[in-house]
């Protein structure tokens, strides 16, 4: 079932809860700009970062909206020895998937005790120790989701909101989230793009997954712009890499249709041609990737089942033997 919101948002007052974002990349900034805009005042009050230092700090940020218009306002970076943080009602974790462990589990019990998690990242897998965290924490729920809103850093502390996208968000555990902090998330979409709900939403992360397992590491390799994974060259490769993603997905419980997903795969190569991949990015300037939990999932949960998923191990050992990080 899919819900797509695009409601006005909600008023903000002085009572509104306190949001939070742990990861201040180029998906992090856009979803605190998105979420503190609202406010119409120069600096917002109920959207803070979370920081790795032990002290708070404030840090001046620049958004470059999709309309050209450049936003300045003046963010609260949380420190980890912060009171405020037991008073974070909706953390926003939009680290990479292989810090999400790292970063996110030592705050959880500095939270509110209510609070509700989101998970936006590439890839899956991250969510398997974060459930088994919050299992000590019982009134926190978490909510996994993907974005495909594209964003990029200028600098540190500038980012362009380079893509309009949809949202994709869905309850996996725990207490649900509040109507009110659900009201507060239309928030990141008021350009009128969608923000739609799925329950269940493993489906949805395994149809992103299908397009990250083949354009991130086909694209990085072969050092190219999405758009070059259209040639007749790939057509093999992408089909027997989602054809293992479809059989490793189906044990799993999760259901899909390979034509419509290797369809999709194929639009978004279309629909980002002129894009050069996160994991290009990320190969191209000697950063770790994200590989193990994109194509490295796959064949993990490939070994759970006792299934052979050549295909990606191979993906999975090029990338890895690429970066001096892994």
């Amino acid at each position: 079932m899919v819900i797509t919101s695009v409601l006005p948002p909600p008023s903000t007052d002085n009572n509104s809860a306190l949001i939070a974002i742990l990861g201040a990349g180029a998906i992090g900034q856009l979803m605190y700009h998105k979420l503190s805009l609202c406010t119409q005042a120069t600096q917002a009050n109920d959207v803070m970062f979370i920081g790795r230092d032990k002290q708070t700090r404030q840090q001046e940020l620049s958004f470059i909206d999709h309309t050209h218009y450049n936003h300045h306002i003046l963010a609260t970076i949380l420190g980890i020895e912060d009171d405020r943080l037991t008073q974070v009602e909706l953390l926003l974790v939009c680290v990479k998937a292989y810090q999400v462990e790292q970063a996110l589990l030592p705050l959880l019990a500095r939270l509110a005790p209510h609070c509700h998690i989101v998970l936006l990242h590439n890839g899956l897998g991250p969510h398997l120790p974060v459930t088994a965290a919050i299992a000590n924490h019982k009134n926190q729920g978490l909510t996994l989701g993907t974005t495909s809103q594209a964003a990029l850093k200028q600098n540190d502390w500038q980012v362009q909101h380079s893509g309009l996208g949809v949202t994709q968000l869905g309850h996996f555990c725990g207490p649900l989230m509040s109507p009110t902090l659900k009201a507060r998330l239309n928030y990141l979409h008021s350009d009128n793009q969608p923000l739609e709900w799925h329950q269940p939403v493993l489906p949805v992360l395994w149809q992103k997954l299908a397009i990250n397992a083949v354009i991130n590491p086909l694209s990085a390799l072969n050092q190219c712009a999405n758009g070059q994974l259209a040639a007749t060259q790939y057509q093999t490769q992408i089909t027997a890499i989602v054809d293992e993603l479809v059989q490793v997905a189906k044990c799993d419980g999760i259901s899909l249709d390979k034509t419509a997903v290797i369809a999709r795969v194929y639009q978004v190569i279309d629909l980002t041609a002129a894009n050069y991949s996160s994991m290009y990015q990320d190969v191209t300037h000697n950063r770790p990737t994200e590989i193990s939990y994109i194509n490295g999932y796959i064949c993990q949960q490939a070994k759970v089942h006792q299934l052979n998923a050549p295909h990606n191990q191979s993906l999975l050992d090029k990338v890895l033997h690429l970066s001096k990080y892994e």
